[in-house]
C-alpha cells in the first residue's frame, strides 16, 4: 500500500460528515418538547377549540356576563402541551376576565380532556375587519385591500368602526368619571337641582328645613339672613344651593342672585384690580346683588385681598337686609387662614352641619336616582350598593350613573354579580355584623348611662329615653326581632319594644338633636 495515501484527510473527511450528524440527534434530544401551535394547529382547528372552549363557558357563567366580558373579547392564540394562550383587547377586559379563571380553566378541562395553564395577554391591535371571517393574526392592519390596485382610483379600504367592549367600557368609565368630577366653570343656577328632587333624611333634614325657609321668606325679613353649611363632600351642599336658588327665582322673580364659588369670587376681585375696575365690582357685590351664595367659602384662606374684599361686600349686604348663604367643608371655627372678623360673621346667622346619610337615606336617593336615569334595579341590589356606599352621596349616585352606562353601552340587564364585579364590592357577610350587646354599650357610652340601668326597670326621663333609642337602633341595624330585644333589655314583653320603635320614629321627623343622637351613635356602630 502507498505509504502516501491521505489517510489523515480522509478520516477527517469521514469525521467531519458524521458528527453533524450526531450533534443533531443530540441536539433533539436535549430540545423540551414543545408543540407549537403553528406547526401542529392550523388557525381553523384552533378556531374550533376555542368555539368549544367558549360553548362550555357559556353553560358555568350567566350570559349577562358571557356577553359583557367573553363573547367577542377573549380568543384562544396558542396551545402547548402545557399551555393555553388567550388574547383579550385591553387591560380592563383583562382584569374583568381573570376575576373568573376558576369557569375558564374548567371549561378548558371540559374541550379538552385536561388541565392547561392558562396565560392572558393583552393585544393592542384587537381591532377585526368586517370583511374578515378568520380570526386576525397580530400584524393584521386595521387598513386593508384584497388585491393589488392596478391605479389610484381602484385603491378601496375596509374600515370596521364598531366599537370593541374596550371602547364601550372607556365610556362606561368616562361617564363615571365625569359625574364624580364635574367641570366647575363659573356657576350657573341648575334647574334640575330642587327641593323636590333632594332626598330628606335625619343627616340633612335640619339643613333642608332652613334652606326652605329661606327660599320663602329670603333676607331680613325671614328667619335666617345668614346661612352657613358645612360637610364633607359629596353629602349635598351644593344642591340645597341649587335648590334655593330655584325657590328664590320661583318666589321672587325680580331678585338679584349671585351664586358662585369662593374661587370664582377671587378671581373676578383679580381681574377687576387689573383692569382698574374693582369700584365696578364693589358695586355689582354691595349694590345691585339681593342673594349671595358662595360655595367652598374655605377657599378665601390666606388670600388677605380677597378676605378684604369680602369682608366689607358681607357688612353692605348684611346691613341692608339682603340674603347670605355659603358652604364648606369646615365649620367656621375649623378654618385656617381667615380672618377673626370675617370668622366671626360666619357664625353671625345659623350655622348647620349634614352628616353622611343613614341606612333608609341612601336607600331612597339610590331609588331616586335610578327613577332619573330610568334603570330599573332589584331591591336586594340597592340595598347592597347602599351598604357598601356610606360616605358620599355623589358616590351612591355615581355606582348607578357606572351601572346605568354598562347596561346601556352592553345591552344587558343588571344583576347582583355583575353589580359586585362593576363596582367592585365585596361579599356582604364580610361586613362587620353588629350584635345587642354592641348597640347597647354604644347606647351607654353615648348617652352616659350604665347598660345595668338600660336593662333594668328604671323609668327615669334620661333611662328611658336612651333604652328606646337603643331598642329601635337594635330593631334598625341588628335587625334583631322584639321578643330578642325585650329579652335582652330586662325580660320586657314586646309590646315595650313595639312603643320605644314607634316613640323614637315619630320623634325623629322634628327632634333635631335626636336625630343627630341617633346618626352619632349609629356611626360608631
Amino acid at each position: 500500500m502507498n505509504n502516501n495515501f491521505p489517510f489523515d484527510q480522509f478520516l477527517k473527511s469521514s469525521e467531519t460528515q458524521e458528527k453533524p450528524n450526531l450533534f443533531q440527534e443530540t441536539e433533539k434530544k436535549q430540545q423540551p418538547q414543545v408543540v407549537e401551535s403553528n406547526e401542529f394547529f392550523s388557525q381553523e382547528e384552533l378556531q374550533l377549540i376555542d368555539t368549544e372552549i367558549h360553548n362550555s363557558l357559556k353553560s358555568l357563567v350567566n350570559a349577562q356576563k358571557y356577553n359583557a366580558f367573553f363573547d367577542g373579547a377573549l380568543s384562544l392564540s396558542n396551545l402547548t402541551l402545557d399551555t393555553i394562550e388567550f388574547r383579550v383587547p385591553s387591560n380592563l377586559i383583562k382584569s374583568m376576565v381573570q376575576k373568573n379563571m376558576e369557569q375558564i380553566e374548567q371549561s378548558i378541562i371540559n374541550a379538552l380532556g385536561k388541565e392547561y395553564k392558562v396565560n392572558i395577554s393583552v393585544n393592542e391591535q384587537s381591532r377585526t375587519l368586517t370583511s374578515s371571517t378568520s380570526r386576525p393574526s397580530e400584524n393584521t392592519p386595521s387598513l386593508v385591500h384584497e388585491t393589488k390596485p392596478k391605479s389610484v382610483k381602484d385603491i378601496t379600504f375596509t374600515l370596521d368602526l364598531t366599537p370593541t367592549k374596550d371602547d364601550l367600557l372607556s365610556k362606561v368609565e368616562s361617564r363615571y368619571i365625569d359625574h364624580m368630577n364635574p367641570e366647575q366653570v363659573g356657576m350657573i343656577i341648575d334647574p334640575a337641582k330642587t327641593f323636590d328632587n333632594f332626598v330628606v333624611g335625619p343627616s340633612n333634614n335640619l339643613a333642608n328645613a332652613a334652606a326652605i325657609a329661606i327660599s320663602k321668606n329670603p333676607g331680613k325679613d325671614g328667619k335666617y339672613p345668614s346661612l352657613y353649611i358645612h360637610s364633607n363632600s359629596g353629602l349635598g351642599k351644593t344642591h340645597l344651593l341649587h335648590a334655593v336658588a330655584n325657590g328664590i327665582k320661583e318666589n321672587y322673580p325680580h331678585f338679584v342672585i349671585c351664586l358662585i364659588t369662593a374661587r370664582d369670587f377671587m378671581k373676578e376681585m383679580i381681574d377687576s384690580l387689573k383692569d382698574k375696575k374693582l369700584h365696578e365690582f364693589q358695586k355689582k357685590y354691595s349694590e345691585i346683588v339681593d342673594v349671595l351664595m358662595i360655595d367652598d367659602i374655605h377657599e378665601l384662606k390666606n388670600k388677605e385681598s380677597t378676605q378684604n374684599e369680602f369682608f366689607h361686600v358681607f357688612n353692605e349686604l348684611y346691613n341692608k337686609g339682603k340674603q347670605l348663604i355659603f358652604t364648606s367643608d369646615k365649620a367656621p371655627e375649623e378654618i385656617d387662614g381667615i380672618e377673626e372678623r370675617i370668622r366671626t360673621r360666619l357664625q353671625w346667622g345659623l350655622v348647620v352641619d349634614i352628616q353622611k346619610p343613614d341606612l333608609e337615606t341612601r336607600i331612597a336617593i339610590l331609588k331616586r336616582k335610578a327613577y332619573e336615569l330610568d334603570l330599573y334595579l332589584a331591591e336586594d341590589i340597592l340595598n347592597l350598593i347602599a351598604c357598601h356606599v356610606k360616605n358620599s352621596i355623589r358616590e351612591l349616585e355615581g355606582s348607578l350613573v357606572k351601572l346605568s352606562a354598562f347596561s346601556e353601552m352592553m345591552k344587558v340587564d343588571i344583576d347582583t354579580e355583575m353589580v359586585k364585579e362593576i363596582l367592585m364590592l365585596k361579599d356582604l357577610d364580610m361586613d362587620k355584623k353588629v350584635t345587642l350587646d354592641q348597640v347597647a354599650k354604644a347606647s351607654s357610652q353615648y348617652f352616659k348611662i350604665p347598660v345595668a340601668d338600660l336593662k333594668s326597670k328604671a323609668r327615669t326621663k334620661d333611662i328611658a329615653n336612651a333604652r328606646f333609642v337603643a331598642m329601635y337602633l337594635s330593631r334598625k341595624i341588628v335587625n334583631a326581632t322584639q321578643e330578642e330585644i325585650g329579652n335582652f333589655y330586662g325580660g320586657r314583653d314586646h309590646s315595650s319594644v313595639v312603643h320605644a320603635e314607634k316613640t323614637i320614629s315619630k320623634r325623629l321627623e322634628s327632634d333635631i338633636g335626636l336625630s343627630r343622637d341617633v346618626l352619632t351613635i349609629e356611626s360608631k356602630l
